[in-house]
């Protein structure tokens, strides 16, 4: 199985429809982690590099487990992205 991850669940529906069975498209639902909003979100390394430090929101925490199951399972996992980030 090949797993395609996209953005949009319209996005995921319409690129399912092109493929064959060997594919599964599941939809992120926009950005699923981000800088966290209860912190500062970035780590300053002894050599004053810096380090984002992601969080998942927990309403994203369902689609992250259900990706992350997919994933498991797939022989190849395509991301595609939307160009905003």
């Amino acid at each position: 199985m090949n797993l395609i991850i996209v953005e949009s669940p319209a996005k995921a529906r319409t690129i399912k429809n092109f493929l064959g069975k060997d594919y599964e498209v599941i939809a992120s639902k926009g950005h699923i982690r981000d800088l966290p909003k209860s912190r500062f979100g970035i780590k300053v390394g002894e050599d004053n590099s810096l380090t984002p430090e992601y969080s998942v929101a927990k309403e994203n925490a369902p689609t992250v487990k259900k990706i992350r199951d997919l994933a498991k399972k797939a022989d190849t996992i395509y991301i595609a992205t939307d160009e905003d980030r």
